[in-house]
């Protein structure tokens, strides 16, 4: 089953849900229902946008948009409901992606340090989510990964969390294949062996009859390195002509198991509060929800001996 989710509220291509500590208070307890133990802030801020009064983002953005302090509202949901809180970092979308690494660090830095000193006394605080994405080996990426890992072991050594993807067809024309893939995740992996504790790739981009192969050569390289894999099981559909509904029952089934079936450790997913919940704006969320659920409670459910006995009776 899933256990992990993505909590999204800064995001780029997905709405905002406009909802309030009610509605993420209920939100969590449909969570909790289908098994989540795992919450992953997707990214605590983005551009101009933030997930508090971050007075460290207010001095790069003066005209900071802030919906509330969220950060506080999670980790109150999460210690309420007995979840796991990872905090995902900033992303400033510039930076890094134009040659200016060790700015993106040092904004990290400081964002990170103002984090822990507001929120590091709960106990629901339990990992780092560094919310850089790549798709292959980037050096400027490197030196964030590296560098910004560094100093979140020294705040508090708590695991750390990146969630890459795959340069595949249903993203990109130019798509990579397997071996390139290999070769590239081995140089990432190579690098950050030691600093980066469970890597998770997004399962989305590649074609179905692909997601086997990069499954498991995503965890073979992920053991050499000492790395624990998590399967970011993707519950919003990339086949559909519009930017994102709910992905069908079935084809979420079929990457569930083909991501158990590579041996990955846990099975987290972007994400449940649009794409599975009973309580998304998206009707055929409510109604994946249910498909889901009805699977999996008679997964669960196992046949005891006395059981079989009355049945026969």
């Amino acid at each position: 089953m899933i256990t992990g989710t993505f909590l999204d509220e800064i995001t780029h291509d997905i709405p905002c849900q406009n909802w309030g500590g009610r509605e993420w208070d209920r939100d969590f307890q449909a969570m909790k229902a289908v098994g989540i133990d795992t919450v992953i802030l997707i990214r605590a801020g983005y551009k101009e946008r933030a997930t508090f009064q971050s007075k460290v983002l207010q001095a790069e953005h003066p005209h900071l948009i802030v919906q509330e302090d969220l950060i506080r509202l999670f980790l109150d949901l999460s210690e309420k409901h007995g979840m796991d809180f990872f905090f995902g970092t900033y992303d400033s979308g510039n930076y890094w992606h134009s040659g200016k690494p060790q700015k993106e660090v040092d904004i990290n830095r400081a964002f990170c340090d103002e984090v822990w000193s507001r929120y590091g006394d709960s106990p629901a605080f339990k990992g780092w989510y560094i919310s850089h994405e790549i798709d292959s080996f980037n050096s400027d990426v490197m030196k964030v990964y590296e560098e910004l890992a560094l100093h979140l072991r020294a705040l508090q050594p708590l695991p750390i969390l990146i969630s890459p993807y795959i340069h595949g067809s249903k993203q990109f024309e130019n798509a990579t294949t397997l071996e390139k893939h290999e070769r590239d995740w081995d140089e990432v992996f190579s690098r950050i062996q030691g600093l980066v504790d469970i890597v998770a790739f997004q399962d989305g981009q590649v074609e179905f009859s692909e997601l086997r192969d990069y499954l498991a050569l995503n965890n073979r390289l992920a053991q050499k390195y000492g790395l624990t894999t998590w399967s970011n099981v993707e519950s919003f559909d990339r086949d559909m002509p519009i930017k994102f509904p709910p992905i069908g029952w079935p084809k979420l089934r079929y990457k569930i198991e083909a991501a158990l079936e590579a041996g990955v450790d846990k099975l987290i997913t972007f994400e449940f509060s649009h794409f599975m919940s009973p309580n998304s704006v998206y009707p055929a969320a409510h109604n994946l929800h249910d498909r889901y659920s009805e699977h999996y409670s008679k997964a669960r459910h196992v046949v005891s001996p006395l059981e079989r006995m009355e049945t026969s009776a």
